[in-house]
């Protein structure tokens, strides 16, 4: 009892706080998303996600050689293809805009693990995560589609896929295409406990995946629902997924700790698109310490339970944590 118990003890000095910090932050826990068009001749500022942009290939390269240095090992690329169509044939093709950024980053033999995401919203003319069926989207006959890409990606170069459409079957329908072509030590990242959220505006504006009709909640999990979540995860585990992700992370950092508490495999929390533009906005309207709110906001969702953090502020995060 006090004054025996004095806790601001450990707290009186920067060197000594650092000392006894629980949660910490590195470079090596953040993934950089990146967009690559080849819809327009140069790079494209995504207006509501300020200082994003939409790549060519040749400004993704020299964005990911920055990347590197900085000292985050990992980035995820989202491809905007020129043509759609119904079955999102962009998304497979040998020379879809993804495969052909993959080639280029993997030419440079930069220290990168590059990821790509399985998915056909941006490919598909309706803007939905599969094929289309009697208006919605069919589970079984989308499988073959995501196999395809993920394959495709793989084959340029992809050092690991993560598939986040959120199909029934789709790890193991991917698991069993690439082990099938020889690809059996290429690891998934699976997007386990993606929710039907609307965080995601600012990335369906960047990458044009806003739906055509109607909406996603058919496949995409209810917000209210934790125990679901749990069983996606463990489903996708037990279906060959090697990582999972829960998405997004900070209305969801009960989720994040509930799936790091009952896995024994690496979790991923996605700091998505609308977190990212609430602090920007924010911070421009001089609202917000913009640098204290995002090592705020990254390390509650690394003290969630995450392991890795998708996070459109890595590169610069990484820079500070550098300092």
């Amino acid at each position: 009892m006090f004054p025996t118990h004095r806790p601001r003890r450990i707290r009186r000095t920067p060197l000594l706080r650092d000392l006894v910090r629980e949660t910490q932050l590195h470079p090596e826990d953040l993934i950089y998303p990146m967009f690559v068009q080849e819809t327009a001749p140069r790079p494209e500022p995504i207006n509501s996600m300020p200082g994003q942009m939409r790549h060519t290939v040749d400004s993704l390269v020299a964005e990911c050689e920055k990347t590197a240095e900085s000292g985050v090992r990992a980035i995820i690329l989202f491809g905007i293809p020129e043509k759609k169509d119904a079955v999102g044939t962009g998304a497979y093709a040998e020379d879809g805009i993804v495969q052909r950024a993959v080639r280029a980053i993997k030419e440079r033999k930069l220290p990168l693990l590059v990821i790509t995401d399985v998915c056909m919203c941006e490919y598909t003319s309706h803007g939905h995560c599969g094929e289309i069926k009697d208006g919605d989207v069919a589970n079984d006959p989308s499988l073959d589609l995501l196999s395809k890409t993920a394959v495709s990606q793989v084959q340029a170069g992809a050092d690991l896929v993560a598939p986040s459409d959120m199909m029934d079957g789709r790890v193991a329908a991917i698991r069993k295409s690439l082990d099938r072509e020889g690809f059996s030590d290429v690891a998934i990242l699976s997007y386990a406990a993606k929710y039907a959220s609307a965080f995601y505006g600012p990335f369906r504006e960047a990458a044009g995946s806003a739906p055509q009709f109607g909406d996603r909640q058919s496949y995409q999990m209810d917000p209210a629902n934790v125990r679901e979540a749990l069983k996606e995860v463990y489903t996708d585990i037990e279906e060959g997924a090697d990582m999972v992700m829960v998405k997004p992370a900070l209305a969801y950092l009960d989720v994040i700790r509930a799936v790091k508490e009952s896995t024994n495999i690496p979790v991923a929390a996605y700091n998505v698109s609308g977190e990212y533009a609430m602090i920007e906005f924010a911070a421009k309207a001089g609202a917000i310490d913009r640098e204290r709110i995002i090592r705020e906001v990254l390390t509650s969702i690394r003290r969630a339970g995450a392991d890795l953090i998708l996070t459109y502020h890595a590169v610069e995060v990484a820079g500070w944590l550098k300092q």
